[in-house]
């Protein structure tokens, strides 16, 4: 297996730090005594052209004097002296750097243009940078500190990653008196080059971290973060705490949904999607990503509490509420079984009050009665120590009793002296400890969001669903006349064009210019009608009194047109009128009035928004927030955040909603932001909602023209699956064979694939002895991401069976510009031409995303391989380490 492209940063065996110095509190001397201090067992060289020793080491007037490789530059010198000490870097093989200077774009002007500077060489010579103006690097298990930080950090299975240098600093106070330990201490400071995304690719196959905590005050590339974020939560949990999270940041928009959305709420959005969870303090984050590293997973949000006091149970119950946990009703069967264990005056009820009296072998039986009902997914044992309380005693008989179950147990012994060797006791055994119900509530929420945030992160949609295909070219040219005219606001009438294209069902409107054509359109389209002004100026007609309902008879129409137009001009003078729209009332007296949304926000890209609608949308601040793509479990998880949820639902003398329809629009709308980069704004609103219809009375859609030219799915932060390159293809005796990108669900017959081919195929395509995949390559090669990689499988079915016959895949190298692949056909389907057309379909894929290279390393007794890539054009030379590999290559 390659090594990672940021093993040299975070595995150096041989470091030179420039500006190495004697001056104490210098940058160049505290790293320098981390360095030697933390027993790190590599070569270091120190380069001050001022000292010729330096603590009794050897002093280097520059780089050419050292005839060693080097792995790692450590750069604390003024600004203006780091592009030259990378030209020295580069010329001496240097593939990786840490930049400890200030002064690179910071701000504007001399530091922009350093900034310029120091990336060229880098670029030229493929030097990785970390920084500039950042803390550095520690690696505690290989005792290699390479921070200016006087803090030392203890080895353990937590990585922090942190876009502040300082906090880095804080926190490693706070954790050494707590025993907390790290894999790994990044500082990225401007992450000038080396990101989240970079750090979080080579965590993600850290054998050394179990979790991630990430510490953000801002997202440079969204792409790249996402991506980064995705493959690392797919293998382990990774935890967010943010800064900022109530700026009020200033967006011009025009729209319901950019003024209801804040930014926060799409970073949360992004947070789902990627599949980890966010905190929001700092016990509240180490507590997270210790817990998620044990074993302990929930399938649900339906919590037990069990408690000896009423008090805990409430306040238990009432921070539950906060953070949408359920207390679930128990099932009758766990009443019943709780009725034989307890005195009669137990609650009879979730949570379940044992009273004060309790022993511990009533701890116990509560346990083991509550655990197995279907309808709990995990359990909160609380104590107050009584005069009666053994409490010792309980949580061993508490410890016994979840002993092997796989639901958790959460323990919050309540108080200090009297409870600390019962604390102690389920730390021991790896119970979960808490001192507050309110903190023992937290960290099961974390649990459960961890599983729900999973699921959206294996949801991988396609960017338009199995509904009627939408017209995107007529949608394009309704845009691009729009802009030619100079206009980024469609008018109602276009608006509503724009969704019927994508099969959204909308409202006839027909444009009046005189009280005389309000008429002809009120009795072609029959009463009670609506009126509603028709100018480019106005966004929020109801704002302007610009709208007249329930107009019932043809004599009404004539005046009410003359006044609509009137009241209007009266309230804005400079409004350009054009006349009015008019259409038929929704007749339902069972709808109810939804908005879905839309806009394009500057860091995520699109995202999209659903709540209640009407004129009071901002009042009611009712909003759930996605990125699309979109598919039904999205989008029903979308509808679950909301009030208007339950509203949906059958509700008093009101019928349900049909919320398929509901979906529908949801579904439909994100295929117009997945297809349509000019969409800026959208509002639905109101989305009347019946159980017979979902119709749009309303739209308002604003475009832009910077964002036309784009490559396709490039202004979207989570690439859609890419369902476009799906093909059939028939074999010359007639064997139908589908080849479609990967997907999460093929996990098994990618084992099974795998598992089926001879000890020769696997050889061949993994280069070392494999029996079958284990569980962390099963989860790279099917949870994959689009923008960055690809894999190919050709399916056929057997007896009713997806069975898959051969992959084929690449994945992005670091230059970004070329990537790798591997390819491998089981045994018996060879020579029937399927390995040509994966590659086919794979070198054309690589070609579309823009790689201009695409290369593979291929054993030298692989005959067949070989063959096949020099009938596709692959030039073929010696591996420069190994004589038994050839590397062939092609340009795309």
């Amino acid at each position: 297996m390659e090594p990672h492209y940021l093993d040299r940063l975070f595995s150096p065996k041989s470091v030179a730090l420039f500006g190495a110095s004697e001056q104490s509190l210098s940058v160049g001397s505290l790293v320098y005594e981390n360095l030697l201090a933390g027993g790190f067992g590599g070569a270091i060289y120190a380069i001050n052209p001022k000292y010729k020793n330096l603590r009794g080491e050897e002093c280097y007037t520059s780089l050419t004097q050292i005839h060693e490789p080097i792995d790692l530059a450590l750069i604390a010198t003024p600004a203006h002296t780091v592009p030259q000490i990378l030209e020295q870097c580069g010329q001496h093989g240097v593939r990786a750097a840490i930049i400890y200077s200030a002064g690179f774009g910071e701000s504007n002007g001399e530091g922009a243009h350093l900034a310029k500077q120091i990336l060229e060489p880098a670029k030229r010579y493929n030097i990785r940078l970390l920084g500039p103006n950042c803390l550095g690097l520690v690696r505690p298990q290989s005792a290699f500190n390479a921070t200016f930080s006087k803090n030392t950090a203890q080895p353990g299975s937590l990585a922090l990653v942190s876009q502040s240098g300082a906090l880095c600093t804080a926190i490693l106070d706070w954790a050494a008196p707590r025993n907390i330990g790290f894999s790994s201490v990044v500082s990225l400071g401007s992450a000038i080059d080396i990101d989240f995304g970079d750090i979080l690719d080579y965590l993600a196959l850290d054998p050394q971290t179990k979790s991630i905590l990430l510490y953000i005050e801002g997202i440079h590339q969204a792409r790249l973060f996402m991506s980064g974020l995705r493959v690392a939560a797919r293998l382990k949990p990774v935890v967010v705490l943010k800064a900022g999270r109530h700026s009020e940041g200033s967006r011009a928009v025009q729209s319901h949904t950019g003024s209801l959305v804040g930014a926060d709420d799409v970073f949360d959005a992004a947070l789902q999607r990627a599949g980890v969870v966010r905190a929001m303090s700092i016990e509240q984050w180490f507590a997270a990503a210790q817990l998620l590293a044990t074993p302990y997973r929930v399938q649900g949000k339906n919590l037990a509490i069990i408690s000896n006091a009423g008090g805990p149970g409430v306040m238990a119950t009432d921070r539950a509420v906060d953070l949408g946990i359920n207390i679930a009703p128990l099932s009758a069967a766990t009443v019943d079984a709780l009725d034989a264990a307890l005195p009669p005056h137990w609650s009879h009820a979730n949570p379940v009050d044992i009273i004060g009296d309790a022993t511990p072998e009533r701890f116990q039986s509560a346990v083991k009665c509550v655990l197995p009902d279907p309808g709990i997914d995990g359990v909160l044992v609380m104590l107050t120590p009584q005069a009666m309380t053994q409490p010792l005693q309980a949580a061993h008989a508490v410890i016994e009793a979840a002993h092997g179950q796989k639901k958790p147990v959460l323990t919050c012994w309540m108080g200090e002296q009297h409870v600390k060797t019962a604390r102690e006791a389920f730390v021991q055994q790896k119970i979960p400890s808490f001192p507050t119900p309110e903190t023992a509530v937290e960290a099961f929420a974390y649990l459960a969001n961890f599983h729900h945030n999973q699921r959206l992160l294996m949801q991988v949609p396609g960017p338009l669903s199995k509904h009627p295909q939408p017209d995107i070219v007529g949608a394009q040219l309704i845009i691009r006349g729009a802009l030619n005219e100079g206009r980024t606001v469609l008018s109602e009438l276009e608006s509503k064009a724009l969704l019927s294209a994508f099969r959204i069902p909308v409202t006839q409107s027909i444009k009046a210019t005189s009280p005389g054509e309000a008429l002809l359109a009120a009795e072609s389209l029959g009463y009670p009608v609506a009126m509603k002004i028709l100018s480019p100026q106005i966004s929020h007609k109801s704002d302007v009194n610009g709208v007249r309902l329930n107009i019932n008879e043809a004599e009404s129409v004539r005046s009410a047109y003359t006044e609509l137009v009137s009241a209007v001009q009266q309230a804005m003078p400079d409004a350009r009128i054009e006349g009015v729209t008019i259409e038929r009332m929704a007749q339902s007296p069972h709808a109810r009035e939804l908005l879905v949304g839309a806009f394009s926000d500057p860091v995520f890209g699109p995202v999209i928004t659903f709540g209640s609608g009407g004129t009071a949308v901002e009042i009611l601040h009712d909003r759930a927030v996605a990125l699309p793509p979109l598919n039904t479990f999205i989008t029903r998880s979308m509808i679950q955040q909301t009030k208007a949820a339950k509203l949906l639902d059958r509700f008093r003398n009101l019928p349900a909603v049909d919320l398929q329809r509901v979906e529908y629009v949801l579904r439909r709308v994100s295929e117009m932001v997945c297809e349509l980069p000019a969409i800026k704004e959208l509002d639905i609103n109101p989305l009347m909602a019946s159980p017979t219809e979902v119709i749009a009375l309303d739209a308002r859609i604003v475009v832009e023209s910077s964002a036309q030219q784009l490559e396709r799915y490039a202004h979207m932060a989570i690439h859609p699956y890419p369902s476009q390159l799906e093909s059939q293809w028939t074999l010359l005796d007639g064997t139908r064979i589908a080849v479609r990108p990967i997907r999460p669900e093929d996990a098994q017959i990618e084992r099974d694939f795998v598992r089926n081919l001879s000890p020769q195929a696997k050889y061949f395509r993994f280069m070392h002895a494999l029996h079958e995949l284990t569980q962390e390559m099963l989860v790279r090669f099917t949870q994959i991401d689009y923008d960055r990689e690809m894999a190919f499988i050709a399916v056929v079915q057997i007896a009713g069976q997806d069975i898959e016959i051969g992959v084929a895949r690449y994945v992005m190298n670091p230059d970004r510009h070329s990537c790798e692949f591997a390819l491998v056909v089981a045994d018996e389907w060879r020579k029937k031409g399927i390995g040509s057309y994966l590659m086919d379909q794979l070198m054309h894929a690589a070609q579309s995303r823009g790689f201009d290279t695409m290369m593979g390393e291929v054993l030298g007794d692989n005959e067949h391989m070989l063959d096949l890539v020099k009938r596709l054009g692959f030039s073929q030379r010696p591996h420069e380490q190994d004589p038994g590999i050839l590397v062939v290559s092609k340009s795309l």
